[in-house]
């Protein structure tokens, strides 16, 4: 993760509106755990809160992702109650909590920043609501033959897509969903991974997952040819993802983090669908028998964590 300030591109930074549930604590995300046999915790006097029991380096280990967390000292205080007494905690809350830091807990990551889209059912309002170069690489992708097609995600470990995906994860070095935890998600929650594929003639030249959850949506996975990329059809999917999102009274679109040292071009590309940017509340790490003894090394780096 990244703290954005000294980023490169300078987004707009808007409030939050209504909370959605984000897709790792969405009943859509426990039912895929399931098919996959985990059996994730429900917290029911936290809102059904997901907790996640996992090994690091061989020692259990509870993970909550982008969780609310509006009572962080009671929530520590269930999760002792439900047998974690001396389970450590890895937390990575929606938003900054600076009292996590009070409560002993420490700072692991900084906070990265997720663009989200608001897909207003007016559709003249979500057209005008992009940029102006990106509505123009949209209008380009208009005047091309591209045929565009939706479907529920085919139950295949080798779609082209997902074989996609696996690649450009080992070339860039970094770690995504394992393709069984996609394919269970679709398996578990039919018609919620909707797959968008944009062909010229008989060629595919590119395609996007999107999952969707409750009232809301996250761009999972993406990949344009280089063909693809010359006839902006990218933007095309995009849009049209958008439009039956709106057609499915679908409110928001998370399109993921926005790094814009690391990768500009394509923080502008998620920025340019009018997306704002929230930033989340980094990752923490907090060992029960500890407590609040951490508490001042906590502090220490406390602004760098969104306090």
């Amino acid at each position: 993760m990244f703290d954005l300030g000294s980023a490169a591109v300078m987004p707009r930074t808007l409030k939050r509106t209504e909370t959605i549930r984000a897709l790792p604590q969405s009943t859509e995300f426990s039912r895929a755990l399931q098919m996959l046999g985990q059996r994730p915790m429900r917290l029911d006097r936290m809102q059904d809160m997901l907790v996640l029991r996992r090994k690091v380096w061989g020692l259990p280990v509870a993970m909550i992702n982008r969780a609310e967390l509006h009572k962080p000292a009671r929530l520590l205080e269930i999760l002792q109650e439900e047998g974690l007494r001396r389970t450590p905690v890895i937390l990575s809350p929606e938003r900054p909590v600076p009292e996590l830091a009070r409560l002993g807990a420490l700072p692991l990551m900084t906070p990265a920043s997720v663009g989200v889209v608001d897909i207003h059912p007016d559709r003249t309002l979500r057209r005008s609501g992009l940029e102006q170069k990106w509505r123009n690489r949209l209008s380009h992708a208009e005047t091309q033959a591209l045929r565009i097609t939706r479907q529920n995600m085919p139950m295949v470990p080798d779609h082209w897509l997902l074989r996609a995906d696996a690649a450009q994860q080992k070339r860039r070095r970094y770690r995504s969903w394992p393709t069984a935890l996609t394919l269970a998600y679709g398996e578990a929650n039919r018609g919620a991974a909707k797959l968008f594929e944009a062909h010229e003639g008989r060629e595919t030249v590119a395609g996007i997952l999107v999952l969707t959850h409750g009232d809301g949506a996250t761009y999972h996975i993406a990949h344009s040819t280089d063909r693809g990329r010359g006839l902006s059809a990218h933007n095309l999917l995009i849009w049209n993802a958008m439009e039956w999102l709106a057609s499915k009274g679908i409110r928001q679109l998370d399109l993921g983090v926005i790094n814009t040292e690391d990768a500009s071009g394509l923080a502008r590309f998620k920025l340019g669908t009018g997306a704002r940017l929230e930033r989340l509340g980094g990752t923490w790490l907090y060992w029960p028998p500890m407590g609040r003894r951490l508490a001042p090394l906590a502090s220490i780096d406390l602004n760098l964590m969104g306090a």
